[in-house]
């Protein structure tokens, strides 16, 4: 089903202006929203139609962008519906709300500050499986938005301060009459923060951040596993004028081993064996994760893919002090590029080999001389 003009939705023309635009959907979205009409599916789809429409509209860039591409500008890696995949359209229709009815019907406003946090960030970082084991700190550096040093942040001059919103008086919202109604809404200069910088610094021309080259030391702990994610709170990009930073988030790659795979705290190796050493019994050193030997016993008659088990030499827990098992499977290796005395040995143990000797054989010859028969 074809998307309908945006316009259209809200039932303004192109030349309307922000007032209107917004005063259309706020009439939608109060007749269409999901709390009114429990059950309504049609009504909960003409509100996220609604909310989608002044989502691109209600913005300067993406309404030039609509109006010059349609709704093919939000395609091909917009997200979701014509880019809207992660709009929150409770939290619209929250600041809808407070602007009909002010910051006392149905809970407090959302802190002025809020909306001047820094950006989280990911930083990728690899690691081989032994230093997955042992944990390792390690020095990153990568590119983000600092407090400005000019200003400590405040994207005021120094010795200067912001002073009160001109528009607003310091409150973060305006108020504005209708009709019975007295209307709130956040001031549109200050963007609710009730603050105006008069005196800009000039070193981050009043944002109170700019961009710089960080260095971090970072603990990678011990028992890591490929795809953890670890969350260094603050540590991300600097908030603008005074707000809170972001977070990092580092996102950990344990490298594939040459000798073990990893299932969660387990370890598995495969070790070759030859012939006579599983025939006859034997006793074989074998590598551990911590740089080690671990010494374990073959018995007589060991057959290919049997399993030794060694408790607490895999990978620690990352919550505790455990540790996982270690998991050794035999791998029975037929010799090749015999000489000649190796194959008349080997002849000569043929001819007077038995079948009590290779009973998985005789199990299975017997199977199938039956299914032959029948």
């Amino acid at each position: 089903m074809a998307k309908r003009d945006y316009y259209e939705v809200l039932g303004v023309n192109k030349s309307a202006s922000a007032d209107q635009i917004k005063s259309a959907y706020r009439k939608l979205a109060v007749r269409y929203h999901p709390d009114k009409n429990k059950g309504d599916k049609g009504a909960e789809e003409k509100f996220k139609e609604a909310s989608e429409a002044y989502h691109v509209l209600s913005n300067s860039e993406r309404k030039q962008n609509y109006d010059n591409f349609g709704h093919a500008a939000f395609e091909n890696g917009g997200g979701g519906r014509g880019g809207f995949g992660n709009f929150d359209f409770s939290n619209h229709f929250s600041d809808i709300f407070e602007d009909f009815f002010g910051e006392g019907f149905g809970g407090s406003r959302r802190s002025r500050r809020s909306n001047n946090r820094g950006s989280d960030l990911r930083y990728d970082l690899s690691i081989s499986l032994e230093e997955a084991f042992s944990g390792k700190k390690q020095d990153i550096k990568f590119s983000t938005s600092e407090k400005c040093d000019t200003c400590s942040g405040s994207g005021s001059k120094p010795g200067h301060q912001a002073g009160a919103c001109s528009v607003c008086g310091g409150h973060g919202q305006v108020r504005s009459s209708q009709g019975f109604f007295t209307v709130q809404q956040t001031c549109p200069q200050c963007a609710g923060s009730g603050e105006e910088i008069t005196h800009p610094c000039s070193s981050c021309s009043g944002q109170g951040k700019k961009q710089a080259s960080k260095r971090l030391s970072v603990t990678i702990p011990k028992g890591v596993d490929d795809g953890t994610r670890i969350r260094l709170s603050g540590k991300g990009e600097a908030g603008s004028k005074g707000g809170s930073s972001g977070d990092l988030y580092l996102f950990i790659n344990v490298h594939s081993h040459d000798l073990f795979k990893r299932s969660d705290e387990n370890l598995f190796f495969e070790c070759p064996v030859s012939i006579a050493d599983a025939a006859l019994g034997t006793s074989i050193e074998i590598p551990t994760i911590d740089g080690g030997k671990a010494k374990i016993k073959i018995p007589a008659g060991t057959q290919s893919g049997k399993q030794f088990r060694l408790r607490g030499k895999g990978m620690p827990y990352m919550r505790g002090g455990d540790f996982g098992d270690l998991y050794v499977q035999v791998q029975t290796e037929v010799p090749i590029s015999l000489n000649k005395e190796q194959k008349e040995l080997l002849e000569k143990f043929r001819e007077i080999e038995n079948e009590k000797s290779n009973p998985s054989i005789k199990k299975f010859f017997q199977k199938a001389k039956s299914f032959w028969k029948n």
